[in-house]
Parts: C-alpha cells; structure tokens; sequence
C-alpha cells in the first residue's frame, strides 16, 4: 500500500514539474532539430556563445518576471537598459569618475527610475501600460540628447572581463552573474514573505490588501527591482560592446516579456516559476542561434520571434479560460 502512495506521489510530482516547465519540451526539440540542420550546434563554444547571447535578457527578465507576478507589465526596461549603458560609459570616459563610482551611480539611477515608474502607478493612479510607455520615451530621449546622438567609446579595459571576461577560461561571466541572479530571486521568490507578498498581489490586489499586504510597497518595489536589473544589463551591455549606444537595449523589454511567457509566467499575475523564465530566455536563444547558423534573415528572425510572443500568450489565455471555466 505504501509503494502504491509512493509512486501516487511521484507521479503527481512529476505531473506537478511538467506543468510548471513545459517549456523544457520545445527546448529539447529544438535542440534536436538544430542538431540535425544546423552545422556546428552540438558544440561547447556553441552553447556558451546562446547563453552569453541570452544572459542579459534573462537578467532583464528578472525584474520584469517580478513585475507581471504583481499584475503589471514595464514596456520601459528595455530603454533603461540603454540610458544606465550611457550613464556608466559617460561616468568612466568623460565625467572622470572610477568605474565603481560610476557603477554605483548607474545603480542609482535604476533604482530611482524604477521608483518613479512604481510612484506614478501606486500614487497617481497612472495604468501600468502608460506610465512605463512614457517612461520608455522619456529615457531613450535622454540616451539620444546625453549622448548627442553619437556612441560613448573608449571604455576603460579595467571592466572589460564583466562583458567579455571568462570564469576559468572556461565560462563566460555574464552567464555567472545570469546563475547568480536567478538561484537568489529563485530563493526570494519561494521562501521570502515578499516573494508570496508579490504572488498574492498578483492574483488578487483587493484580497491580498485585505489580507494585511502593503500593496502599494509591494508594486512600488518590483518596479525599483526592474530599475535594477536593467542597470546591471546595461553594465554588462557596455562592457560587452566596449561602448556605450544611444540605441543599446533596444527592444530588450520586448524579449524580456517573451522569456517570462514562454516560462510559464501569467500575464493575468501571481502565476510562475522562476526557474522558466531563465528557460524561456533560453528557448529563444537557441532559436535565434539556429536560424543564424542556417542563414536565416534577421528580419524574418524578428517575425518568428513575434509569432512565437503571440502563440505563448494564446496558450496562456487558453489556459486561464479553461480554468475560470472549470471552477
């Protein structure tokens, strides 16, 4: 009887990882087409080039997977992106300031936007889809009028290895810092009050402040973490490109939100794991990677990419209606 319960268990566990990481189905399919058609995939350097492609878009998608677990959606990540690369390459190249100082303001100013986005929604009352619309404008503006138009050059080597630089000579450093990102918000998300604080906002504003939930401090905060996280892209950005872009994070918001969906996580808020966004991202870099690999056009690879957002949202939507219907 006991093995009867046992294997019962498991195989509600295992129904239980299926459902929340079903992604990691069309991973390994892809995987295996690559493998099939596209020269040189099924190779080391390969592997870690698609994760150093996808590793400053799953950290952006960090912040964005706390910001649609609460409810809302940041259109402006990606623009924030760009302006704290200028920021941090401005500070080091003309404003004669060390890179620590220079990291430490473009940090600051992440946190500071990101809190400007979370005022103008929890004390103006802004929808979410406005408020960061605006903000998106207002900061690639600022790349563009900073920066004169023109790219920030002559980057210090000293913050070369934080873009370019390898663990070991064996793994890239931005896809440490990508593991190291997402084993804490995994840990922040699953075992912190404030990670079921942002769950229950997500499912529920009225519920989880008549619970006794601060709501307004629990939003304003995601949007402080999506500041933040779009700061240490934009650092690992310049790092990457040995230059601060005016355009630099452009459409990042976009592939952010496409990671977070084809994870798992519900644009309707309080449903997701972790873990499937940094999959999600995965997903499309191995994507992205084989269609280069067989020539395929970077346009139409934007025209996949949009099929895809489109086809994980229609899932989605599906599967919220089949469950409103079943209660």
């Amino acid at each position: 009887m006991e093995k009867v319960v046992r294997r019962s268990e498991a195989s509600v566990k295992l129904m239980r990882f299926v459902s929340d990481y079903v992604i990691l189905i069309p991973i390994l399919l892809l995987v295996l087409v690559w493998w099939l058609i596209a020269p040189n995939f099924m190779s080391y350097n390969n592997f870690m080039n698609v994760l150093r492609q996808v590793s400053m878009v799953a950290i952006l998608a960090a912040g964005q997977y706390f910001i649609i677990c609460s409810g809302y959606l940041d259109l402006s990540l990606g623009a924030l992106v760009g302006l704290a690369g200028i920021v941090f390459a401005k500070g080091m190249v003309d404003w004669g300031m060390a890179p620590a100082a220079a990291g430490a303001l473009t940090f600051l100013m992440g946190i500071l936007l990101g809190a400007v986005n979370g005022c103008m929604i929890t004390v103006f009352r802004l929808p979410g889809f406005i408020a960061t619309l605006g903000m998106q404008y207002i900061a690639r503006g600022l790349c563009y009028v900073i920066t004169n138009s023109y790219p920030v050059s002559k980057i210090p080597a000293s913050v070369a290895w934080i873009g370019r630089g390898h663990l070991l000579n064996a793994v890239p450093w931005p896809v440490v810092i990508m593991i190291a990102v997402y084993v804490v918000i995994s840990f922040v998300s699953k075992k912190t009050k404030f990670g079921r604080f942002v769950y229950a906002t997500g499912g529920n504003q009225e519920a989880a402040h008549l619970s006794g939930i601060n709501v307004r401090l629990i939003v304003s905060t995601v949007f402080v973490l999506g500041g933040i996280f779009a700061a240490l892209t934009g650092v690992i950005l310049v790092s990457r490109l040995n230059s601060g872009q005016p355009s630099g994070g452009m459409g990042f918001e976009f592939q952010a939100v496409i990671a977070c969906v084809l994870g798992g996580i519900s644009l309707t808020g309080g449903k997701g794991k972790a873990l499937g966004v940094i999959l999600g991202a995965i997903f499309v870099g191995l994507l992205t990677n084989g269609m280069t690999l067989i020539n395929v056009d970077s346009y139409l690879q934007q025209v996949v990419q949009g099929m895809v957002l489109i086809l994980a949202i229609g899932v989605d939507v599906y599967k919220q209606r089949r469950q409103a219907a079943s209660k």
